[in-house]
């Protein structure tokens, strides 16, 4: 089993227990999403910005008026976990945008692999040209789980 890389501490901060590839690695994928931001085409930015309403005109609507807030809140989040990423402990404000930001990475990256619920990982990860990105989605996964769990009252 592995051990906990996210601890909740006694003085409600949070320690972040990542090795150095890891963190090289988190961000790589954090700077690829803040590009992926701007471009609102990309099917997988897409993803991050479900369609509120059914009618094309609403929803076109919708996205004049409110797109570059979301845009904003998103980029807002990743440029915490983006200053965070070296910081061995985060506030309770930091973990929330760690956990946002792991999200919207799952989030572009299942988009990208078509990640559904009957994909078999364990089989995949061994026999398939995109194992290795499956395991950067199960290692974001258990990463998110432990922000959640840490997070949890």
């Amino acid at each position: 089993m592995f051990s906990r890389q996210i601890v909740k501490r006694r003085d409600g901060r949070f320690g972040l227990r990542l090795a150095e590839g890891e963190r090289m690695l988190l961000r790589s994928l954090y700077d690829d999403l803040a590009d992926l931001l701007v471009d609102p085409d990309d099917p997988a930015v897409r993803r991050l910005f479900p369609p509120a309403h059914a009618d094309p005109e609403s929803e076109e609507q919708y996205r004049l008026l409110v797109r570059d807030q979301l845009v904003s809140g998103r980029a807002e989040a990743l440029d915490i976990v983006r200053a965070t990423l070296s910081e061995k402990t985060l506030s309770a404000e930091e973990a929330d945008a760690w956990l946002r930001g792991l999200n919207d990475l799952r989030l572009v990256l299942g988009t990208r692999l078509d990640v559904t619920e009957e994909t078999d990982f364990e089989r995949e990860l061994d026999t398939s040209e995109r194992g290795r990105e499956l395991a950067i989605y199960a290692y974001l996964t258990w990463l998110q789980e432990q922000f959640v769990e840490a997070l949890s009252p």
